[in-house]
């Protein structure tokens, strides 16, 4: 942080830390689900402007269900108090190979996937023009698995070209959504890749199932004008390098859970932001004092620059809200303390020394 640096807005600071210039402190934000208030675009959009009420956040993620780019193809689902605040899966829409010819072309501005476009119109209009709003938008493969219920993985290995068929029209309509929702108010997207690991599948058959539809998805949405393209790079044993070298403009992974943390990721990315710090498990269940000190600790390691504090992905709908105020209360304090070694005992036990 600069020097007596003048205080910023919530746009000037995104922008600023995503370009590895010097910020008055490092912007904030935190993401949760809102259960059965994200089922249209009015209702998520009363959700985003509480959430944005209670913490006054530096940017928002919108959070659409998890399930949304596949509801217009057939998925159903319900919430049954899942505490990440998740829907469960009532239908899958492919139980078969043959059923991937039942995925055709649908409107971005019709069904589901409309209401999150004007989802971000609804929340552009309460949050005003200063706070940076990113759109969840899936990786196509990542869509055909929860289509699917993970069937894709083995439907490709048998009979590729289909697929691929299957692929390219999720991919373009992925492409509408991503346009529209920045044409409607998003400042970027919040691209989420949860298959890109050695857990599901072979680095080979990634490059060609997954790279080959994941990159038009992003350079569209630069290509309209994205300020802000988050790669949200999901679970353990993940391509890392490969999806860091996506062309956005910051990273987004489990560093607290999983690494790498965060100087490693910056030594490898350097043209890239880091939005890291929080473990999303373990500020549901740490003490306000153990949270603040993990914000300062990622602090320290950044030394505030090309960071953004946030999860490492969505936090539980029951995060006590002592905790979430002392994440951000602590994003937003000088940067002249020290790691409290009171809390060392508590970090520890957390696994919270991966920063």
């Amino acid at each position: 942080m600069a020097a007596n640096a003048p205080q910023m807005t919530p746009r000037e600071r995104v922008l600023a830390a995503l370009a590895g210039h010097d910020v008055d402190r490092p912007p904030v934000s935190l993401w949760q689900h809102f259960p059965k208030k994200d089922q249209s675009a009015a209702a998520l959009g009363e959700s985003t402007r509480w959430w944005q009420g209670l913490l006054d956040l530096d940017f928002i993620k919108l959070m659409p269900p998890g399930d949304y780019a596949t509801i217009d193809w057939g998925l159903t689902s319900e919430f049954r108090g899942a505490k990440g605040g998740t829907r469960d899966t009532t239908f899958y829409p492919i139980q078969t190979i043959d059923d991937w010819r039942k995925i055709v072309p649908v409107r971005a501005s019709d069904g589901f996937n409309g209401q999150m476009v004007v989802a971000c119109g609804v929340v552009r209009d309460m949050l005003g023009p200063d706070v940076p709003l990113l759109q969840t938008v899936f990786s196509p493969l990542t869509i055909a698995n929860k289509l699917s219920d993970g069937r894709v993985i083995e439907h490709l290995r048998e009979n590729p070209d289909l697929i691929h068929e299957t692929l390219s029209v999720i991919r373009d309509v992925t492409v509408e959504v991503t346009k529209a929702s920045i044409a409607s108010g998003a400042t970027g997207v919040f691209f989420a890749s949860q298959c890109a690991t050695t857990d599901v599948m072979t680095r080979e058959e990634y490059d060609e199932f997954g790279v080959l539809y994941d990159l038009p998805v992003v350079e569209a949405a630069n290509a309209a004008g994205s300020e802000f393209t988050l790669m949200h790079i999901h679970g353990a044993n993940t391509f890392f390098e490969l999806l860091a070298g996506y062309p956005g403009h910051a990273i987004n992974w489990h560093d607290r859970r999983i690494g790498p943390d965060i100087p490693t990721a910056l030594a490898d990315s350097p043209d890239r932001a880091a939005v890291a710090g929080i473990d999303e498990h373990g500020i549901a269940v740490a003490s306000p004092r153990a949270v603040r000190n993990q914000v300062r600790q990622a602090r320290d390691a950044a030394q505030d620059r090309h960071l953004l504090i946030g999860p490492g992905c969505v936090i539980a709908v029951a995060t006590p809200m002592e905790n979430l105020h002392a994440a951000v209360e602590a994003a937003r304090e000088p940067h002249t303390w020290e790691t409290d070694m009171d809390n060392v005992d508590e970090e520890r036990q957390l696994g919270w020394f991966n920063v």
